[in-house]
């Protein structure tokens, strides 16, 4: 990841914890990296694995638009506030300062969640640790009103103040106009690495539609061409389609479950998508991945597709975009 400025009293610190970081990277090793996966990604960051969170300057403290019928605003990571007219939804809400305890952020999170509005729906996409975060779902509870998980991910979910409901993939939840279908991906459910064997429907994309206006929010996902093309047959005219980036590398580790921007740029042209946003970028130590690779590598894979920022765009920390705006009276 990038390089900072480092005092001496900082390297100092950094030695000495280098143990103490290679034992937590092993652990990790039960939540699935295996092999010398830990050691390589450790390797790569452990200039940075210390630092405080890059600020986000400027932060939005009302984020509900009355001007908009489709805004987004991304906090960080898969956690992005979707306002669709009235309705507002949260994709894998993460606010705390690391997760799965040992990873840190690298830049903070682009909304306060004291500044959060009424939610009608949170999704969380699978139970990993940077996408279901427990602790930031208790920062926000009195806030949400319903919780999606996918189909035997309630497992994990405390009872919280809100409702909580599993949606198996192909099933919609209905909230009045508002509807939220599970949709297909190629990524992994489990939570603790011991889990792997029957936590094995835990992850999933989802589509959202309302008042004729639908958003695709894909999650984790690997490339499978006909999961994309399946969805996009059964959601015609998608207006929005979050998908991640990153993590790059290593590649070979990497690959089975997550897509490079090249293949998120296919993947939204097999959505059929009007328009695409990038997330799951430079936010969290993950990967071998250098801070800023992932937007690099999409705007030279979108300058050879000819795609310009009206149909791809990355967002910073904490920019709000009004997508669709009302008509003035």
């Amino acid at each position: 990841m990038a390089r900072r400025p480092s005092s001496p009293a900082r390297s100092l610190a950094r030695r000495a914890a280098r143990p103490l970081a290679a034992a937590l990277f092993a652990i990790a090793g039960l939540a699935g990296l295996s092999g010398c996966v830990p050691a390589r990604i450790l390797g790569a960051n452990v200039a940075i694995l210390f630092d405080s969170p890059l600020p986000v300057p400027n932060k939005v403290t009302a984020p509900y638009r009355p001007e908009a019928r489709l805004a987004v605003l991304w906090v960080g990571h898969a956690t992005v506030l979707v306002q669709i007219d009235d309705k507002l939804i949260l994709t894998d809400p993460v606010f705390t300062s690391n997760v799965g305890i040992i990873v840190p952020r690298l830049v903070e999170p682009g909304l306060a969640p004291e500044d959060l509005p009424p939610i009608d729906a949170v999704l969380v996409s699978h139970m990993h640790f940077d996408h279901l975060s427990l602790g930031s779902l208790s920062l926000i509870e009195p806030k949400v009103r319903t919780l999606l998980v996918p189909q035997g991910g309630l497992v994990y979910v405390p009872n919280y103040a809100f409702e909580s409901v599993e949606v198996p993939t192909w099933t919609t939840w209905q909230q009045g106009d508002l509807k939220v279908t599970a949709v297909p991906v190629r990524h992994s459910g489990y939570r603790y690495g011991l889990d792997r064997a029957w936590m094995d429907t835990s992850y999933t994309g989802y589509v959202v539609e309302y008042h004729g206006i639908k958003v695709y929010f894909g999650g984790d996902t690997a490339y499978q061409r006909d999961h994309f093309v399946n969805t996009r047959a059964r959601f015609p005219g998608i207006d929005l389609a979050l998908l991640p980036i990153a993590p790059v590398g290593p590649h070979d580790f990497m690959a089975p479950k997550h897509v490079d921007p090249a293949q998120a740029v296919q993947a939204f042209l097999d959505l059929g998508a009007r328009r695409m946003m990038a997330i799951h970028f430079d936010t969290f130590i993950n990967s071998t991945d250098t801070f800023g690779q992932a937007p690099r590598e999409l705007r030279r894979v979108m300058a050879a597709r000819g795609l310009g920022p009206d149909r791809v765009f990355l967002p910073r920390h904490g920019e709000q975009r009004i997508l669709i705006a009302r008509w003035a009276p």
